[in-house]
């Protein structure tokens, strides 16, 4: 297979780890101007060379399709929905955050809540665990975020809380994803595969299961 043939089979999990290691290394980044210096230098470290394992170790995994997979697979509808509906969220909620609401504090406890819904609803669209453990681990955070800033705490805490936290915890289940392949496997990927495999015949079913 040619390196266009490559490119052209990317799998959705492995888009999947750009985007969360990115989302990961922006909360990072974003939210550690308040805590100490040092500490803050430390974290953004850590961060940008947990970001550069994922981008490596999700370029290096050969991705899990098969000749019957689109290569657009994961890319539906519904998913291009859940983001328009995701950033709608997130300019509304902002606008009101740093408007009327006047409590700018609470900003990344927002962002930190509507990203986790957002992997609540993707682990919907694309069937995989670790998706729901993400998102209820991110929209806790953000709503411990939002109940910081409404009772006025500190900065740090908030930041450390509402956006540290949902970094780290990004850029961990990116990790993962990228070194554990059977936490991200679709949970219907086995009942699928063996529905198919009922439906062939002869040899070719036979060299699907020594693959498989």
């Amino acid at each position: 297979m040619g390196r266009a043939g490559t490119l052209a089979t990317v799998s959705g999990e492995q888009v999947d780890s750009f985007i969360g290691a990115a989302f990961g290394l922006l909360f990072v980044l974003l939210n550690t101007g308040s805590l100490p210096d040092n500490l803050a230098v430390a974290l953004r470290t850590l961060a940008a060379m947990a970001f550069m394992a994922v981008v490596v170790l999700a370029v290096g995994r050969r991705p899990r399709r098969t000749a019957r997979t689109p290569a657009t697979a994961g890319f539906t509808r519904g998913y291009w929905l859940l983001v328009a509906g995701e950033a709608l969220a997130l300019a509304i909620g902002l606008a009101l955050i740093n408007g009327p609401l006047e409590v700018p504090r609470a900003a990344v406890a927002w962002v930190s809540l509507v990203v986790g819904l957002h992997f609540v609803a993707l682990a919907l669209v694309r069937g995989q665990r670790l998706f729901h453990a993400v998102g209820g681990a991110l929209t806790l955070c953000g709503l411990l975020g939002l109940v910081l800033a409404g009772a006025d705490s500190s900065a740090e805490l908030i930041d450390g809380v509402a956006g540290v936290l949902p970094g780290a915890v990004l850029l961990g289940s990116c990790l993962w994803g990228a070194t554990g392949p059977a936490a991200t496997r679709p949970v219907h990927r086995r009942q699928v595969a063996q529905a198919v495999r009922g439906s062939a015949s002869g040899p070719a079913a036979q060299r699907d299961e020594m693959v498989e």
